[in-house]
């Protein structure tokens, strides 16, 4: 058999997997709080893994070592970013998320928690939330199926639109049929996957050229500023914008609302060094694949034209095919994982936190699983006709959609969660705020000092924080917003 056809192998028993997985979860998928949030019974090693795998995607094993092989680690800050706010956000975030969802009458959305909390009779903040869950997710989704597409025609040279329908297909159906609870155990097999393949590749490597003394040499002899953090292509700006990444993670809604669906708000705890510690592993094995790709190819130039390939390349030259099959395997479900998860925050925006608070009269449960499964269908073809043509303005989009989350929603979350002062009126300001500052500051350069080539997260989020603050203050919450809040302190110290 050919390399090709091995691969090929490889790539049919992981789809086969993941179909698997989203039928066993079917079967256990009653109502909507198991569609939408697996029934908060998530264990702490499926939390923790499946919040990793759905925040990586494919720049975990092509985008991350490509720049570190391309420019050295000088190109790791933000990685260091990442992994700092994603520790201070199980920190900070996950055990009170998990407490307050619950007392704030079940929320089991972002949207509904942060109206529940807020008590606003209006429900003009779940509504202005759920529309920029909706907007901002669709795009991202059909991002991932761009990808998805573009893996398969670099990979195996098929139809890019082939490859997406295949990838589009695979994760429309374990997300619909097995909704939450799906997405998590999928999410867990790729993130082993994806760990495992990012060890092995340098750790072969490493020992296939001699040891680490012969490695460093090497790339010493290429690159005698490869293992500088600052240098002449790094500004102090640049340093401050990269590990600014960290600020992000407070408002991803597909990677906090792993947080509600944990067992107990006390195994948070554990499910963060989980969490961690794979993300330790991951982002030092990317990093370490690079270098062993610098020592292989960096000292012909032509070995390696594309940097983001290094990677499958490594993957290839130094295992069986069958093996480097299930190496390229994980790139695709880093890259799937993501569309998934995102795919059903978005379809819990349009139902839970738009259609239900439009809709009159009592719906039922069967009735609200149908609908949401409705909902990732729909939204899922909205996206692949968007991802259809390859438009290069949805890749483009991608970029700044991690900081219009982050800026909007993360000081809202974190004073929900921290402040109990705030009210509904400050929430939608801020938010509205953190937004607009974020599309506005991305789409400028230069400016006094460069201050426009600032990471717009940073004023994006700061700008947030003060414009709720101040809105905030010059009122008082309900008596019933307090009285909740401390209820939840009361739950939380327990």
């Amino acid at each position: 058999m050919t390399d090709t056809t091995f691969e090929a192998i490889a790539m049919i028993i992981y789809f086969v997997a993941m179909i698997l997985i989203g039928l066993w979860a079917y079967m256990r998928t009653n109502d909507i709080d198991d569609y939408m949030l697996a029934g908060r019974d998530l264990n702490p090693f499926v939390a923790a893994l499946s919040a990793g795998a759905s925040d990586m995607s494919g720049w975990l094993l092509m985008g991350l070592p490509g720049a570190l092989y391309a420019s050295g680690m000088a190109e790791s800050w933000i990685a260091i970013g990442l992994t700092i706010g994603a520790w201070v956000n199980w920190r900070a975030v996950a055990p009170r998320l998990r407490t307050y969802t619950e007392v704030a009458g079940n929320a089991i959305t972002i949207p509904s928690f942060l109206d529940n909390r807020l008590h606003d009779p209006r429900h003009l903040m779940r509504r202005v939330a759920g529309v920029v869950i909706l907007v901002f997710f669709t795009f991202y989704v059909s991002s991932g199926m761009v990808a998805g597409g573009t893996f398969f025609e670099s990979s195996f040279g098929m139809d890019y639109r082939l490859g997406m329908t295949i990838v589009a297909a695979i994760t429309i159906l374990y997300t619909l049929v097995g909704g939450f609870l799906a997405v998590s155990y999928t999410d867990l097999v790729q993130g082993i996957m994806m760990v495992v393949a990012l060890i092995a590749v340098p750790v072969v490597g490493v020992i296939r050229l001699g040891g680490p003394g012969e490695v460093v040499t090497a790339v010493g002899a290429v690159d005698p500023n490869y293992w500088a953090l600052v240098g002449s292509s790094v500004s102090v700006m640049g340093v401050i914008s990269a590990v600014a990444w960290g600020l992000g993670y407070f408002g991803q809604p597909h990677i906090i609302v792993r947080f509600m669906a944990i067992r107990t708000p006390g195994e948070a705890t554990q499910a963060r060094r989980i969490g961690i510690g794979w993300m330790l592993f991951a982002v030092c094995g990317a990093a370490a694949t690079a270098i062993v790709g610098v020592a292989v190819y960096k000292q012909d130039p032509a070995a390696l034209t594309n940097p983001e390939a290094v990677f499958i390349t490594l993957g290839q030259l130094l295992f069986h095919p069958l093996v480097a099959g299930f190496m390229l395997a994980a790139i695709l479900a880093a890259i799937m994982s993501t569309i998934s998860s995102q795919l059903l925050v978005t379809s819990s925006a349009l139902i839970e936190d738009l259609y239900r608070t439009i809709r009159t009269g009592e719906l039922s449960s069967n009735h609200l699983v149908l609908a949401s499964r409705t909902a990732v269908l729909g939204v899922s073809l909205v996206a692949a006709a968007m991802a259809w043509s390859r438009n290069d303005t949805i890749l483009g989009l991608v970029a700044f959609a991690w900081a219009g989350f982050g800026a909007s929603f993360g000081p809202t979350v974190l004073l929900s969660l921290y402040w109990r002062r705030l009210t509904a009126t400050g929430a939608v300001a801020g938010m509205l705020i953190g937004m607009v500052t974020v599309l506005v500051w991305g789409n400028i350069e230069g400016g006094p000092g460069g201050i426009f080539d600032l990471y717009e997260i940073i004023p994006g989020f700061l700008l947030n924080l003060l414009v709720t603050w101040t809105v905030s203050s010059a009122s008082s919450p309900a008596e019933e917003v307090t009285e909740e809040f401390n209820a939840a302190m009361a739950a939380l110290r327990k």
